[in-house]
């Protein structure tokens, strides 16, 4: 298989044309992936942005075209030989494709359901040594490493050296147990760190399309920046034997609105708080219901849980809070309480209303009712006060260059520090049919 001659050319209104190979094409069509056609990638944001029925499947085939033409220029340097090249970018096309290929549907909410991670019998690399719940990521590894899909990424791409492991690597972010750790090693340079960024980072392929792809369909100009800009100017970090994600100085206003386009997607779009308030009936649903759905462990099973198919459970079982998510008739955001994370709570810029005064009033008159509360902040790899996040691998840090230096993002991008504070958002839900009634209620208390 050679990545020069790429045969197969799917349109796309994000990237333009999007150019596959025929072995990469086989596993497009693999029911695993196919299956990403039925799950919206925004999940119920389509409530309130019509426009936002757009799927993980198209999004999955703009990471991937993404991560191609960021390897692309961060290679240059390096003029690495044809099958080296091949090979890694090989295996970052198809972590790129398979980053969400075990994704639940609707939303994350329905990660609840799932069965504990032992029974998906992953390795231990994999899940690490604590019981826990399965998540999204835990499917995806189980599909790409131990499924049909497996043989079939083997008998395709293992003559140039990609593996299903190599995949799930840098998917991951961490390497199997006693693995070879020079798989990413070439002429003494570990590109690892490299890979894994164009997958998952500050600045990384998934975050590069979503927001275009998310802020094109649900209609709103937020999501928008110059990504051919911060394409252009990517350039390789070396450091202690490490390749690493540069960004050239000149762009650092480009990545500034790249950032503050997440943050504004966030606050405007991912919280909404229509889609919010169905996610939070979802919830109910599940509290309330906890065996009505079992996600099945096996991989066989689990390409049959998407949309359309927890849509039906939802108007199959007898709840009324799936019956309110299938008919629409969602409770009504009543007061919202927005405040600003800072050294002190003096630092709070809101004066949220007193949402357990009201909440007991409510319930006092029998108004049904339910709260919520999010977190928003401009990055979820730095905190203030923090180099990173804890748990968060320092290599999730880009680095800018100037002159001769390569230095950490966080330390050069003055929006860090601007933005330093999370955004905190409480919202109060009613029953629609009492929401006059809970108005006056909020009227009285004032």
């Amino acid at each position: 298989m050679s990545f020069d001659l790429f045969r197969i050319q799917i349109r796309d209104p994000i990237h333009g044309s999007l150019h596959l190979s025929r072995d990469e094409l086989a596993l497009v069509d693999h029911p695993a992936f196919q299956r990403l056609r039925s799950i919206k990638q925004l999940g119920l944001a389509d409530l309130a942005f019509p426009g936002a029925t757009h799927t993980r499947y198209a999004h999955s085939l703009g990471v991937m075209h993404v991560a191609s033409r960021m390897f692309e220029s961060l290679a240059k340097p390096f003029r690495l030989e044809d099958a080296e090249y091949n090979r890694l970018l090989g295996t970052l096309r198809l972590a790129a494709l398979f980053h969400d290929i075990g994704h639940p549907p609707l939303s994350h909410t329905s990660e609840a359901f799932m069965p504990p991670v032992s029974a998906l019998e992953l390795d231990r690399w994999i899940v690490g040594p604590e019981d826990r719940r399965a998540n999204h990521e835990d499917y995806t590894l189980k599909i790409l490493t131990d499924s049909e899909l497996t043989r079939v990424i083997e008998d395709r791409f293992a003559a140039i050296g990609v593996t299903p492991e190599d995949i799930a690597t840098l998917i991951a972010g961490r390497r199997p147990h006693g693995s070879d750790r020079t798989t990413f090693v070439v002429e003494g340079r570990d590109f690892m760190p490299l890979l894994r960024q164009c997958v998952s980072s500050e600045l990384d392929a998934d975050r590069m399309d979503y927001l275009l792809r998310d802020s094109y369909y649900a209609g709103v100009p937020y999501g928008r920046y110059d990504i051919e800009w911060l394409l252009q100017n990517l350039a390789p970090v070396e450091r202690q034997a490490q390749v690493c994600l540069g960004l050239n100085a000149r762009a650092s206003f480009g990545f500034e609105d790249f950032l503050l386009s997440r943050y504004h997607m966030f606050m405007s779009v991912y919280f909404h708080h229509i889609p919010i308030g169905y996610e939070v009936m979802l919830q109910r649903f599940r509290d309330e219901s906890p065996n009505a759905l079992v996600v099945p462990a096996n991989v066989e099973g689990y390409l049959e849980f998407d949309d359309v198919f927890l849509i039906s459970l939802l108007r199959r079982v007898k709840s009324p809070w799936a019956r309110r998510i299938v008919e629409r008739r969602a409770f009504r955001m009543l007061i919202e309480a927005k405040a600003v994370e800072g050294p002190t709570q003096a630092e709070d810029r809101y004066a949220p209303p007193d949402i357990e005064r009201v909440q007991q009033a409510l319930t006092e008159k029998g108004i049904a009712n339910i709260s919520h509360s999010v977190k928003g902040r401009l990055s979820k790899y730095f905190s203030p006060g923090a180099t990173t996040v804890p748990g968060a691998p320092p290599e999730l840090s880009p680095f800018i260059i100037e002159g001769s230096r390569a230095i950490p993002v966080e330390d050069y991008v003055p929006l860090y520090r601007r933005y330093a504070g999370a955004i905190h958002l409480r919202r109060l839900y009613v029953d629609p049919e009492r929401l006059a009634q809970a108005r006056s209620i909020v009227k009285d208390l004032s």
